[in-house]
């Protein structure tokens, strides 16, 4: 109807020029002049709720894809490495929602219409429909023109902005580094090397997009002129009435009118079409994985079988054949120089890394075979660089569960033994801690992560290093909290430099070099451990002795 209605101009000044001019009747142009006033406005109220179904059509895209376009956002990393973080979704579909909310889909749905204004010229003299032609396939090619020279260009901005964002997101979570270690104008000169880069395909764009644009703008005008002047021509040989030749001329500028605004929208439609067929694969590739069933809660084992994990999007492992099982109330500490994997398989043990090889079961099943929010109520985790976010402290320690219960909150608060740290705080369990708990110390931050970790009662509960920011009462703190889930039967698995956080385990694995070298009761590895080797001493340069060896005697895994 749109552009049915958009004849109203030709077919108006047609009827004045051919009617009203010839019989100078005044109530004729009225009645005209009226109609053609009701016939636009109709025109704006149908054009006005195509822009307002376009802006809703948008909402219901995005909102439709939220759960899962977020849901890919944060398994990237998890599952490409450095190359998912590179990938960025949510941008993808801020892209095409704001594509499909604005005026760039309605050039698309005038542009067929093309083909029916050039019949309707053909119709009033086939001369003015050949020249009208001629003309209409000169803008389609200057289209054409846009999207071979700016689809290279538009691909390296789209990289080199996600490059530019990436660093300055790491800028600002590494704030006080920057600060601290005078980094800032260096850090500032690799912003500025990669925004060049992008302005520099920006302007490409720009140049591309806005030379052919003036280009198609000007051969419009010409065109339109050449139409006034061929119908001049056809008018003084009697071919044609005044009347024509002014309507021609209106009905191919709305013709022409959506190449123009095509070659207008042309940066953004292929921001769009590149964002488009990114999530679409990457939505493809997620929907290839089926859901699980829903399974039984575990309650008896925890199985590693010959694990062998790598970094995401690596195939390089970094820990190899690791084995070994643990019971119900088990408690297992894991020792080893850094760099020996133990993150690595703490990783791996809770999911967060899927192995290259090998298996991690809780009661016979393994972990992909679980439903990934039901398999998180099971699993408490504590990782070695503390992530909070912005939010109360309850909302932290509940998983930001708006379900849960505030003696669940409260209870694994007491677990932890943080209850009366929070309630020394400003607000108690309701303080907003800041994004990433910038409100918080570092101990603080720790204690809130165990707390987060034990919510629930999970019957898998891996620290990474859980007192690493802890004083003396918060490592008490830290062995009431592990010898409370092993009375409940669950599992603890603690990764630790300091031997206060063993306190209350009960075997510990010995990992060097990703592998596993000793594992058995604790006070027999680490008295292993730390027995002298039996070597003979011997002189050093200066005639000092050299540093007595320590080695680690049993090496059966």
């Amino acid at each position: 109807m749109i552009n049915l209605l958009g004849l109203t101009g030709s077919l108006y000044m047609l009827q004045v020029y051919d009617r009203v001019l010839p019989s100078h009747s005044i109530p004729t142009l009225t009645v005209l002049s009226i109609a053609m006033a009701g016939l636009y406005i109709a025109y704006g109220l149908l054009d006005l709720l195509r822009l307002r179904l376009l802006a809703r059509i948008g909402r219901r895209f995005d909102t439709s894809l939220q759960p899962a376009v977020f849901a890919l956002s944060v398994s990237l990393p998890l599952r490409s490495g450095q190359e998912g973080t590179r990938l960025q979704p949510i941008g993808d579909l801020d892209q095409i929602r704001s594509f499909i909310s604005g005026s760039g889909p309605t050039a698309f749905f005038d542009l067929p219409w093309l083909p029916f204004y050039l019949v309707g010229i053909f119709f009033l003299h086939p001369l003015l429909g050949a020249l009208a032609t001629a003309g209409a396939i000169v803008s389609v090619l200057l289209t054409l023109v846009a999207e071979g020279l700016s689809r290279g260009p538009a691909k390296r901005a789209m990289e080199s902005s996600i490059s530019r964002k990436q660093l300055s997101d790491a800028g600002r979570r590494n704030a006080e580094v920057v600060r601290a270690l005078g980094m800032g104008p260096r850090i500032s000169g690799l912003w500025q090397d990669r925004s060049e880069a992008y302005l520099a395909n920006q302007l490409r764009i720009s140049d591309v997009v806005g030379a052919t644009g003036t280009v198609s703008r000007t051969w419009r005008m010409i065109l339109q002129s050449l139409m006034l002047g061929l119908g001049a021509y056809l008018v003084i040989e009697g071919e044609a009435s005044p009347g024509i030749m002014i309507a021609t001329s209106i009905m191919l500028a709305r013709a022409l009118s959506p190449v123009d605004l095509v070659i207008a929208n042309w940066r953004p439609w292929v921001s769009t079409r590149q964002s488009y067929g990114r999530l679409k694969q990457m939505l493809r590739n997620a929907d290839a994985q089926e859901a699980p069933l829903t399974l039984p809660r575990p309650r008896e084992t925890l199985s590693v079988e010959a694990v062998s994990v790598g970094a995401p999007g690596q195939q390089k492992p970094i820990i190899q054949n690791v084995a070994f099982s643990l019971q119900a109330g088990a408690g297992l500490g894991i020792i080893g120089a850094s760099a020996s994997g133990k993150s690595t398989l703490a990783r791996a043990l809770v999911g967060a890394w899927t192995p290259l090889r090998g298996t991690v079961r809780l009661d016979a099943a393994a972990l992909d075979q679980f439903d990934e929010e039901a398999l998180g109520r099971d699993v408490g985790y504590l990782p070695q660089d503390i992530e909070l976010f912005e939010g109360t402290v309850a909302e932290n320690i509940n998983r930001f569960n708006a379900n849960a219960s505030a003696d669940a909150v409260v209870a694994a608060a007491e677990a932890a033994g943080v209850k009366q740290m929070i309630l020394r705080l400003s607000d108690g369990f309701q303080t907003r801690i800041g994004e990433g708990g910038s409100a918080l110390s570092g101990g603080q931050r720790q204690m809130v992560g165990l707390a987060r970790a034990l919510y629930g009662d999970p019957f898998l509960v891996v620290l990474d290093e859980p007192n690493s920011n802890l004083d003396g009462e918060g490592d008490i703190a830290l062995g009431a909290a592990i010898k409370g889930v092993r009375d409940r039967g669950g599992i603890v698995v603690v990764i630790a430099h300091r031997p206060a956080a063993l306190a209350n385990i009960d075997t510990v694995l010995v990992m060097a070099g990703g592998t596993v070298q000793a594992m058995g009761p604790r006070d027999e590895v680490l008295a292993k451990m730390t027995r002298p080797a039996n070597v003979r001493p011997e002189q050093a340069p200066g005639g000092e002795r050299a540093p007595t060896v320590v080695t680690l005697h049993d090496r059966r895994p």
